[in-house]
Order: C-alpha cells, then structure tokens, then sequence
C-alpha cells in the first residue's frame, strides 16, 4: 500500500485491458487518478469497476488523445481536478483487432494504403508525441516525474504484416529513450514497458490459438497469454519512487517469447 501515495496520474487507454488495469492498480496504491479514452461508457465501466474507497480519487474524460484538442482536454482535466500531473501511462492504441473497424490498417507495407499507414501511425505513435508534449512542461514546473509507454515486443521483431504497427510501436521505444535522455535533467524518467501476447480486447478474436498447445508454446514459453494485471505492475514500477535509478528503459513482459530470439 502507498506506493503511489500524493501521486497524480494520467493514464490513457483506461476504458479497457492495460489501461483500465493501471487505473485500478494505481488508485489501489494511493495515486489519485485521470483515466482517459475514447469512448466514455467503456471509461464508466472502468469507474463503475473500481471500490468504492477508491471512488473520490478517481476521475474520467473521454478525450481523443491522437489530437491536440483531445490533450489538451485531458491535461486540462487532471490539473483541474488535482492540481499536477506527476505520471502519465500511456497505454492507449490500436492493435490487429484495428482491421475489423478499419480494414486494411494491419496490412503489409505494399497492402497499406497512405490514409491506412497515416491513421495508425496517428493513433499509436502521435497520440504519444503530442501527450508528452504537454505533459513534460507540467511535469518540469511541478518538479518532475514519470512517463511510462506500453509498446509492444512487436516494436523490435519483423512481422509479416501491420508494418504500421511495428512501426509505430518501434517509433514509440526510440522516442522514449530520445526523451529520456533530454529531460533526466528535469526529474523526468521516461521508460517503456513491451508487452507480449496479452489477453485484451485487441487480441480477443485470437486468443483461441492458445487452445492448441504446440500453437501456444509458439506465442509464449510459458503457453499462455500475459494478463492486463501483469502488465499493470509493470507500469508501477516504472511509475514509483521504486525504479529512480531507470529511464531509457524497455521492460520486456513477454513470458519469455523474445527470449529465444
């Protein structure tokens, strides 16, 4: 308990899977929380979710992140409601489940139309530009703090398609070391965490591969997907006070599927 006591995060993605998991973690761990989405009544079954003990450090916006208007809403939000913001988790994007509401975004590099690339490339990587943007001047005036991406192991292996997704997801890795290194100065840590195969609404109409088990020992050693839990306390530890000696990096949570590479 208190890990996160007087914090105040902002945590995007929070309407399902690892966000809605961070948002819960941290409140439980004495953060005072903003979860942001896109859809609010996903970000009210998160809050609706949470212990009552937990309720009056918890606020929701549903904000577009992958604009500036919608960051600036959110920001604006958490300043309003508690005054800072000492961490941001940036968990929200899109992933292969994408190619149901957007067909073609998860194609090959040749099969991927420009408005297709441009579209995922603007949710998955911009998103985390223009929050950083405006949350690292809020941090340096309040001090400092701590930003944690969810990427993905996918930012560093080669698939055979959604190039923008690796793409973006790979874009995300090399812009939080870039600003690791620009803000340590301000008291700003900056850190990734890579998940694997996790069990989340973007991966659901998958999950079902790991019904056959040499298949499953395929996406992961240990012959399941993570959890949005496991990866929650992941983000904790980057986010704390636990891990001051840790920026520029990219924690691998993969149950050991990067490890045989």
């Amino acid at each position: 308990m208190g890990r996160l006591n007087g914090k105040v995060a902002l945590i995007t993605g929070a309407g399902s899977g690892v966000g809605a998991a961070c948002m819960d973690l941290f409140l439980a761990k004495g953060a005072k929380v903003v979860g942001v989405g896109r859809t609010e009544s996903h970000l009210q079954d998160t809050l609706d979710g949470l212990e009552d003990i937990h309720a009056s450090s918890a606020r929701i916006v549903a904000a577009d992140v992958s604009t500036e208007t919608g960051v600036e809403c959110a920001v604006q939000h958490a300043k309003d409601a508690f005054g800072s913001i000492d961490i941001l988790v940036h968990a929200a994007g899109v992933g292969y489940s994408w190619e149901k509401q957007s067909p073609g975004s998860m194609a090959d590099v040749v099969h991927v139309t420009p408005d297709k690339w441009s579209e995922v490339m603007r949710i998955n990587l911009d998103a985390y530009y223009l929050l950083c943007r405006a949350i690292v001047p809020v941090m340096k005036a309040g001090g400092g703090g701590s930003i944690v991406g969810v990427t993905s192991i996918s930012g560093f292996q080669g698939l055979s398609a959604a190039h923008a997704y690796t793409a973006a997801k790979a874009g995300m890795i090399n812009l939080t070391r870039s600003m690791s290194v620009s803000y340590v100065r301000d008291n700003i840590r900056v850190n990734c965490i890579a998940p694997g195969f996790i069990a989340t609404p973007m991966v659901e109409d998958v999950l079902n591969l790991f019904d056959d088990a040499q298949t499953a020992e395929q996406l992961s050693p240990m012959c399941r997907p993570g959890t949005p839990e496991e990866m929650a306390y992941g983000c904790l530890y980057l986010a704390s006070d636990e891990s001051t000696y840790c920026s520029g990096t990219v924690l691998v949570i993969d149950g050991g599927t990067t490890a045989r590479q």
